[in-house]
């Protein structure tokens, strides 16, 4: 079973999304703010971190930054309206699997999923 956060102060942002992960067998735990995301990092061992643009106490980009230094092998999935090149290179180092669009849908999460289970080593790479 996949475990993930989701820190947003805006819960619908990721509702097409997570129904998607929650289809693959994901179990998903909130926080609606950076520092609250925080907190809960340090209580409990997650497979990935998904955050919204906007935290309100900080951006998703800070609080990835924020995490990486907790714990440098931490998956991360951030909303940003970045372009392409702009979010690589406010990212870069930072070990992100994925950008997200300001409403991720279905096939991002379907798209992520894959992705992180790869990293995970619970699916397989070849086809």
């Amino acid at each position: 079973m996949t475990r993930l956060l989701c820190v947003t102060p805006n819960k619908a942002t990721f509702a097409d999304l997570l129904t998607e992960i929650e289809q693959q067998g994901g179990t998903i735990d909130w926080a609606a703010s950076g520092d609250q995301a925080l907190k809960t990092i340090r209580k409990k061992k997650f497979d990935l971190v998904i955050t919204d643009e906007s935290l309100g106490d900080m951006t998703g980009l800070e609080l990835t930054k924020r995490l990486v230094a907790i714990n440098p092998t931490i998956n991360s999935a951030v909303v940003s309206s970045l372009s392409k090149e702009a979010y690589h290179k406010a990212s870069e180092g930072l070990g992100i699997l994925m950008q997200l669009p300001s409403r991720p849908n279905r096939a991002d999460g379907q798209q992520l999923m894959t992705r992180l289970n790869q990293i995970l080593g619970l699916t397989s790479t070849e086809r």
